[in-house]
């Protein structure tokens, strides 16, 4: 097939996680057919298809952690389970009819913005194509990041990350080092604490931790939605609300988390009566600064007398001896890394290539921003679903991919107005004035004042993860798209200059 030949479909998505699924739902919700989900698995669920370790779980609660469109009345749990929440993304993709449309085993290698063309020509493992239109929906939790250990390549016994957990090894009667202390570790530990011989955690962090009050949802409960659904929307409305309301706390009173704090030590003293674990267990920094985490078993694992807590990061590995930053020492067999994501620098960036020949990654090199969390000036007709400053320190993430599936509708519609061959691109001075006022608001906010390094930071020590506003606030920013904050892209041959901003009968229409 001749470069000219190459198959061509309207919109791209990349990804099947929750942000992809969702896409490829409205997508279809607006008439639209010709797309196409490139995912590089062999199967749907993003992050909760990669992250199946021991205890896996979301922390948000199971009726708030779903679509609106899509509601589950038959959650088990008030939290679910990766199981539960990997299989109701397999139901969403059944039933919205996207299997035909998804490409498995595509991982996307390359994009090139083709400006005479005014489409992407993108390249997969399993063959090309362009589109008019690409939706990244890689996510941000979706490649691991395993720091780099000197000596780690000497290591003679197991390693791997939380994400890629290697199920055919038995933990059982091992020495195992659990290095990190983030939402995953506190999951994992308590699952194989009682089967390992000996357990090392090192902890660089500690981390607020509160109880988990999770229970089985009732049979009666699950019929009474199913028989009245206005139940379910009344119970994810009451979810919604409680944490709008915590928002300003985050974000505006972050001295008001003292009472939290209180609550959360003494949610410590009742499992760990050693005052020395109790020590190295307590932050030094504001709750909420990094996510707060639940478990209502992580403590009294820790508690246990075949758990070591090393307060200190893991510096070095010198056969199966790990040194610890402090000096101190243990002898492992297996080495778990619960590390975290490249999230402020994720991999998909060096991918995309841009107007001007430069990749996304070089125009974010001074630190991720996009247009309403969605388009990066230079990228026309590229749009990222989880983008910049979308993130949640205390609700769903679901709430913020369909706000932003809302912003997707109407670009395509506005791309049906314009008519014929055309494109958006953001300006880059309306990008940089909403990355302006998101910097401004978070400066007040416990994520930016609370004392801490988090992952919500990036390399030049700047926000650019998380929303420092309610989910209703973003949901207003992104319910239609302002012409007047993107150029209009022409073909050459239809518009010599080839780039234009947006006329006011364009706006207007």
């Amino acid at each position: 097939m001749g470069e000219r030949e190459r198959e061509h479909v309207r919109v791209a998505v990349v990804g099947s996680g929750f942000g992809g699924l969702g896409a490829a739902v409205r997508l279809r919700r607006e008439g639209i057919t010709d797309f196409v989900v490139l995912e590089r698995a062999s199967g749907v669920g993003g992050t909760w298809r990669d992250n199946s370790y021991p205890g896996c779980a979301c922390d948000v609660p199971s009726h708030l952690y779903s679509f609106s469109f899509a509601p589950h009345p038959d959650w088990p749990r008030t939290f679910s389970g990766q199981e539960h929440i990997r299989a109701y993304l397999e139901h969403v993709t059944d039933t919205f009819r996207l299997r035909p449309h998804i490409r498995f085993d595509s991982e996307v290698k390359r994009m090139a913005w083709d400006g005479e063309r005014l489409c992407w020509d993108i390249q997969t493992s399993s063959g090309n194509l362009s589109a008019d239109l690409v939706v990244s929906a890689t996510g941000p939790l979706s490649d691991p990041r395993v720091p780099d250990i000197p000596g780690l390549d000497t290591f003679p016994g197991k390693v791997f990350h939380s994400a890629r957990w290697d199920h055919d090894y038995d933990l059982r009667g091992k020495r195992v080092a659990m290095v990190g202390t983030g939402a995953s570790a506190i999951q994992i530990v308590p699952s194989i604490q009682p089967d390992v011989s000996r357990l090392t955690l090192f902890q660089r962090t500690p981390p607020w931790v509160m109880p988990r009050v999770d229970r089985a949802i009732s049979g009666a409960e699950r019929w009474l939605h199913r028989q009245l659904p206005v139940t379910s929307q009344v119970r994810r409305g009451l979810l919604w609300g409680i944490r709008e309301l915590q928002v300003q706390a985050f974000t505006r009173r972050p001295n008001e988390l003292g009472l939290v704090e209180k609550l959360a030590k003494r949610n410590m003293a009742r499992a760990v009566k050693d005052p020395g674990l109790r020590a190295k267990l307590t932050p030094d920094y504001r709750i909420g600064c990094k996510r707060i985490l639940l478990s209502s078993t992580y403590y009294p694992a820790l508690a246990q007398p075949n758990v070591d807590v090393v307060a200190s990061g893991l510096a070095a590995v010198r056969g199966s001896t790990l040194v610890a930053a402090d000096g101190s020492e243990a002898e492992v067999d297996a080495i778990v890394f619960g590390t975290g994501f490249h999230v402020t620098d994720m991999p998909i960036a060096d991918r995309v290539v841009g107007a001007d020949g430069r990749t996304l990654a070089e125009a974010w090199k001074g630190g991720m921003e996009a247009l309403r969390g969605a388009s990066a000036a230079g990228f026309p007709n590229w749009m990222t679903i989880i983008g910049p400053n979308t993130g949640l320190g205390n609700s769903s993430m679901i709430l913020m991919i369909e706000s932003q599936l809302n912003y997707l509708a109407d670009y395509v519609r506005q791309l049906d107005v314009l008519g014929g061959r055309v494109a958006l691109d953001a300006l880059p001075s309306a990008v940089r004035d909403w990355n302006h006022r998101v910097q401004e608001r978070m400066k007040r906010t416990v994520w930016n004042t609370g004392g801490c390094t988090s992952w919500y930071l990036d390399a030049n020590g700047r926000n650019t993860t998380i929303w420092p506003g309610t989910t209703a606030e973003f949901r207003r920013a992104t319910r239609r798209v302002d012409l007047a904050e993107y150029d209009v892209l022409r073909p050459p041959a239809a518009s010599p200059a080839g780039r234009q901003s947006a006329t006011k009968a364009e706006v207007d229409a």
